[in-house]
């Protein structure tokens, strides 16, 4: 298979714990760039990571959190700057909120030189959320994608942040990356908060004519859909027992990833694939994330973990 290159944040997670009088925080590695290329290593696929990850105490936990998983960090930049951290309160669905500590962190402040060279072999790369929308290293980024597309697969996955990074530039940053991505996952609350009360079907359509040929939406507990240059499908989700959703979105973003690579089908513009192939990639990843959302935190399960029936 070939290696994917995850470019974007690593974060501090810090779950808050409540408590009497005082609020306890639970810190856990994070980031949803980083989830996926922790999600994607554990599964067996090549994982270059590129990111930018602080010399202090959090970094050094984050960058071993990388290692220990097996992601290789040869692409990464270290850096004095502090890492980004994010506080996350969960309901009683186990649905995460998020505060983010984001300025001058650092995650944001690639220079064009450390995104000078290739990610050699890689098929694909993936990247979105905070890294894509927050200058100045958002445009870097990008015109890293543009240099990758001729020989790599591109996925993004917005990954919205409401509060970070408002509706009106997410909206304005879409139309651009169309033009860029094979691959676009989003969530339902993605579309809620970045197009509400758009038609999906319409804007689906508006992606393929740009040139994304894959769009999958994920709904959480209702499965997802499979568009593939507009001829889609469900795909249904599993009830299970929920801890939380923590990094559930990444580890679909990785289970999607892996499997099309081990289809091949990943180099290119997926000219070859198959709605069979896009929905067994997708049935696959949601399986990904049902393991993430029934342990606590963005805890992705190794391949092991994955074997016996489905």
């Amino acid at each position: 298979m070939d290696a994917i290159a995850v470019v974007g944040e690593a974060v501090a997670d810090a779950v808050a714990v409540p408590g009497d009088g005082a609020l306890r925080l639970d810190i856990t590695p994070g980031g949803s760039p980083a989830n996926t290329a922790v999600a994607l290593s554990r599964l067996g696929t090549t994982a270059r990571y590129l990111g930018r990850l602080s010399t202090g105490v959090l970094g050094g936990r984050l960058r071993h959190h990388l290692e220990a998983s097996g992601v290789d960090l040869s692409g990464s930049v270290a850096t004095d700057r502090h890492a980004t951290l994010a506080i996350t309160a969960l309901d009683e669905a186990g649905k995460a909120a998020y505060d983010f500590y984001l300025d001058e962190t650092a995650d944001w402040h690639w220079t064009a030189a450390e995104l000078a060279d290739p990610a050699p072999g890689a098929g694909a790369v993936h990247t979105g959320s905070l890294a894509l929308a927050i200058a100045p290293g958002a445009a870097l980024i990008t015109d890293y994608l543009r240099r990758m597309r001729p020989t790599a697969t591109i996925s993004i996955d917005p990954n919205a942040r409401p509060g970070m990074v408002d509706a009106a530039t997410y909206r304005e940053l879409f139309p651009l990356w169309t033009t860029i991505a094979d691959i676009i996952k989003v969530s339902d609350d993605d579309l809620a908060h970045v197009y509400p009360n758009a038609d999906e079907t319409r804007l689906r359509a508006a992606w393929h004519a740009a040139g994304v040929r894959l769009v999958v939406v994920t709904r959480g507990a209702s499965g997802a859909t499979v568009s593939l240059n507009g001829e889609t499908r469900d795909v249904a989700s599993r009830p299970i027992r929920v801890a939380d959703t923590i990094g559930a979105g990444d580890a679909f973003s990785a289970g999607l990833l892996h499997r099309l690579n081990e289809a091949a089908a990943l180099g290119g513009r997926l000219d070859d694939l198959c709605l069979d192939a896009a929905v067994d990639a997708a049935a696959f990843a949601a399986r990904v994330a049902e393991r993430v959302c029934a342990v606590p935190g963005a805890d992705p399960p190794w391949a092991v973990d994955l074997e016996g029936p489905a």
